[in-house]
């Protein structure tokens, strides 16, 4: 975490897009994981700030724009989630195929209990991207939180079919003897 912050501000300081994004997508994946809720909304205030310098240099980084947004959703550092929410969906709205909004907004919905609108979301993108595992994942889980079975079970066998890791396959496996029940 601090390697990514020290380089982020590194990059700043050289000018460097390549590793700006860098640095602040390694402090993005670490907000996504969930931590400690002030250690969280430190390392999302300081992602946004990178993405923020990215959209400056290139006010056409549809993906710079769509994490400050994900900076807003998934690291507690607005009073209004909304606000990240919106900078999300005005590139989804713009770009339709723009998949990575779309699994943005998705993971929004997952994590405020909407799941219909997660599961739409999730379907966009493993209709265009089947082999995206984590869409895949997400969708089943999606299924799974709302209480239909066949589909969770469905899209948990196509995970499994993606996955290469013998462990991921075997809990996913466990997971789908599990709803069978």
């Amino acid at each position: 975490i601090l390697g990514a912050y020290y380089l982020g501000k590194a990059a700043q300081l050289e000018n460097s897009e390549k590793n700006l994004t860098f640095a602040a997508r390694l402090l993005l994946d670490e907000v996504m994981q969930g931590a400690e809720p002030a250690l969280q909304s430190w390392m999302a205030n300081e992602a946004k700030g990178f993405f923020e310098k990215l959209v400056a240099q290139n006010p056409n980084n549809d993906s710079a724009v769509i994490a400050i947004g994900a900076c807003y959703m998934f690291g507690n550092i607005a009073a209004n989630p909304m606000e990240g929410i919106l900078k999300v969906r005005s590139i989804a709205e713009k770009d339709p195929n723009n998949m990575y909004a779309q699994l943005m907004l998705g993971l929004g919905g997952l994590r405020s209990g909407q799941l219909d609108k997660a599961i739409e979301r999730f379907l966009k993108v493993t209709e265009k991207q089947p082999s995206n595992i984590e869409a895949t994942l997400l969708l089943a889980d999606a299924y799974d939180r709302k209480g239909d079975k066949k589909n969770a079970v469905s899209w948990y066998r196509k995970a499994s079919n993606l996955i290469q890791i013998p462990e991921a396959k075997k809990d996913i496996e466990e997971r789908i003897k599990t709803l069978q029940q």
